[in-house]
Formats: C-alpha cells, sequence, structure tokens
C-alpha cells in the first residue's frame, strides 16, 4: 500500500462525504468538519470530498469541492468516476464515506486503489417497521437497495456508529466501533464571548433550543412548557429558539400570545459558542414518535446536547435510551418523562435555582472535556483505524 505503512504515524486519508456542505451550521457539516480537523491536527493528511459552503473551511485538512450531480443527495454515486481519480492520486492507506443509501463512491474508490475502508454511519441500514423503502424494495423483487446497502457494509473493514442496532445483525462485532459525536470544547466555553442574538433581564433563566426544527425534535414541547409556567405565575424562565426548519413557523404559530419567546432564526455556527454561553439551560425535548425510524433505537448522537454541556449549561431532555447515558439524571442535567404533561415543566421550573443550576453546569462541562469533546472523538477514530491497519497488515 503507498502513501505511508499501516503503522506509521502519520496517515494519508481521504474523507467522502460530498453531500454535505461545509462550513455550515447543520449536524452533518459539524461532524465532517471537526472529524476532518480533528484527524489532521493528530498529524494525519487528510484529505475531504465535500460540497464548498460560505466561507473557508477548517484547516488543517485539506478540501476538495465536489457535490452530487444536481446537487440531488440520492445522485451521489454519479461522482464515483471523480472520486476514483482521486484516490488513484493520492493513493490513500484509509478511506472514511459518510455512509448513504445511494453512496458508495468512497467504497468503489477503496477497492480501487486497496485503501482500508471505514464506513461512518450514523442513519439506519435496516428498515424500520413499516417503512416505505422497504415496501418498494420488495416490489422490485430482488430487493436493490437492501441489497447494495449491506453490499456497503460487507466492503467495510471498519463500521464507526452511535448505534449498532441501525446495522444489519450480521455485521461481525469485531469490525463495529460505536462512537459518540462531540462538542469542539475550546470553542464552545461557559466563558464564550462574541455575539449574542437575543436579550436577557436581571433575574431571568434563559432556556434555550437550538436546532433544525423537525417534527421529532419537539420544539413546541418548549412552548407549551412556558405557556404552562406563565398560566402558573412563573414568570422568570425565557425561551429562546435557535435556528430554522421545517416546522419553525408551526413553533412560531403555537407561541404566539406567550410571552417569554424569542426566535433568532439561524445563526452562523460560529455564533454558538457564545450565545449558549448567554443562555442558562439548554433543552432538547426530543418526540421519538414522531420520527418512525427512531423505533430502531435512538440512534442520534445529538450535537446539541454536546455543545450546550460544553458551554456548561444543564441539559434538559425526556429519559429516554441513551440519552440517560450522555446527559446524566441529577447529573449534569434533569431528564424528565415523556409520557406525563408536566416532565419539562417540572424539570424548568427546578433549574430556576441559581446554585443547583450551577452544580449541574459545571459538571455539563466537565464531562464534555473529559468524555465529548471532538478532540477525544478523533483519537478514539485515530486508535480504531490504526487498530485495523495493523490487523489487516498482520493477516496479510
Amino acid at each position: 500500500m503507498s502513501g505511508g505503512t499501516a503503522l506509521a504515524r502519520s496517515m494519508r486519508i481521504l474523507y467522502a462525504a460530498i453531500d454535505q456542505r461545509v462550513p455550515g451550521a447543520d449536524g452533518g457539516s459539524v461532524h465532517v468538519g471537526s472529524v476532518a480537523s480533528g484527524l489532521a491536527a493528530l498529524g494525519h493528511e487528510v484529505h475531504v470530498l465535500a460540497t464548498a459552503g460560505e466561507g473557508a473551511p477548517p484547516e488543517p485538512a485539506h478540501w476538495h469541492a465536489e457535490s452530487p450531480v444536481l446537487g440531488i443527495r440520492q445522485l451521489r454515486l454519479l461522482s464515483a468516476g471523480r472520486v476514483a481519480r482521486l484516490a488513484r492520486e493520492l493513493r490513500p492507506d484509509v478511506v472514511i464515506e459518510r455512509y448513504y443509501n445511494f453512496g458508495g463512491e468512497g467504497v468503489l474508490a477503496a477497492r480501487q486503489v486497496g485503501a482500508l475502508l471505514v464506513l461512518e454511519v450514523n442513519a439506519p441500514v435496516v428498515d424500520h417497521p413499516g417503512a416505505r423503502k422497504r415496501l418498494v424494495d420488495r416490489l422490485l423483487l430482488v430487493e436493490p437497495m437492501r441489497r447494495w446497502r449491506e453490499w456497503q457494509c460487507a466492503r467495510a473493514d471498519l463500521i464507526v456508529t452511535p448505534i449498532a442496532a441501525i446495522l444489519p445483525a450480521w455485521v461481525s462485532p469485531d469490525k463495529i466501533v460505536e462512537m459518540e459525536w462531540g462538542a469542539d470544547t475550546r470553542r464552545f466555553r461557559p466563558d464564550a464571548t462574541g455575539p449574542v442574538p437575543f436579550h436577557r433581564q436581571p433575574g431571568e433563566t434563559v432556556a434555550v433550543f437550538a436546532g433544525a426544527f423537525r417534527a421529532w425534535h419537539g420544539a413546541r414541547k418548549l412552548v407549551e412548557a412556558v405557556r404552562e409556567l406563565r398560566r402558573r405565575g412563573q414568570n422568570q424562565v425565557r425561551a429562546v429558539f435557535i435556528g430554522e426548519g421545517p416546522t419553525l413557523d408551526d413553533v412560531r404559530r403555537l407561541a404566539q400570545g406567550v410571552t417569554g419567546i424569542e426566535f433568532t432564526g439561524r445563526i452562523p455556527h460560529e455564533q454558538m459558542p457564545s450565545a449558549l454561553a448567554a443562555a442558562d439551560v439548554g433543552v432538547a425535548p426530543f418526540e421519538v414518535t414522531a420520527h418512525p425510524p427512531l423505533a430502531l433505537g435512538f440512534y442520534w448522537s445529538p450535537l446539541k446536547l454536546f455543545e450546550y454541556m460544553a458551554a456548561g449549561l444543564p441539559v434538559v431532555a425526556p429519559r429516554i435510551d441513551r440519552l440517560s447515558g450522555l446527559a446524566r439524571h441529577d447529573q449534569e442535567g434533569l431528564l424528565y418523562d415523556p409520557s406525563g404533561p408536566d416532565g419539562l415543566v417540572a424539570a424548568l421550573e427546578r433549574l430556576t435555582d441559581p446554585a443547583y443550576r450551577a452544580r449541574l453546569g459545571t459538571a455539563a462541562r466537565r464531562r464534555a472535556e473529559t468524555t465529548f469533546g471532538w478532540d477525544t472523538h478523533c483519537r478514539a477514530l485515530e486508535l480504531a483505524i490504526t487498530t485495523a491497519l495493523a490487523c489487516r497488515r498482520h493477516d496479510a
């Protein structure tokens, strides 16, 4: 294998994520930028294929602008020729592909140059119960979509995912590495300074929601909680909503007539550290029943939770699978029963206590630094890759 030996300290890595716009504000964009720059900071030569966003992508990785044909994600595989040409030019030790059902261009390129293939899986490979995609696949008799995505898994030397339950059951545990996303703990800090897109008054407890406003993000739950607090005469909790997305207009309509609610719209991700540092509580009121694929398990590694924690905010979230192990109840935040109407309300009420809030926020910051930083993620990824390379060389 050219471009370095398997046990060399420095690896040459080609990272194929062409449907992600970098830089950008959504989770996928932040993930790709953070992993690429984090691996490069560890001394590896990292080349990334991604759609060019606004501004300069993070250094010290090398960025190659490449978008899906016509900008359509489902046509990503048509870029396979260009990905393979770059792979032949670079001769990487490792190819990382960000998995997508209609992808596979990195998989094909890795085969051509004999590179170790790392498949980064953040969405289900298997179909959830009642999936329309599954029904269509069966109508095609040979189930081409299932076969293609399973072929990608079979070709991978290493699969990195937040949760193994979203992979086919036949995938060997030996090549699965469960790994959480993270936050840039150098930028997201309790003392971060910069523009703040909202105003606050003395004595307020500002609860922030940051997200893409999809139905399962549960933004409406925070509106309903503030309305109930106002009905009870509890006026100190104020909610700030950062971001935009499909349900934003519905959430705005729900908030009409409710005092103490502000919508900032979307802000650049580089302004998020100062925005979170100016808040008191980070809210992630997920509604898993609104997203059928979550029947497989809570497979997200929620970026907002890690950034809240890095900013020193206690987290408020429903008590559901996996979240309980990220922000622990009464340690880094408060987890409420999502089946009852008053869980979120009670959690917000309890966090109006500044001393209690400070204790949880300090613990959240500490846990983010030790466990959920992108630097921690990249060191663990580096170890998994170098171990796989060593095993491959031993078996050759």
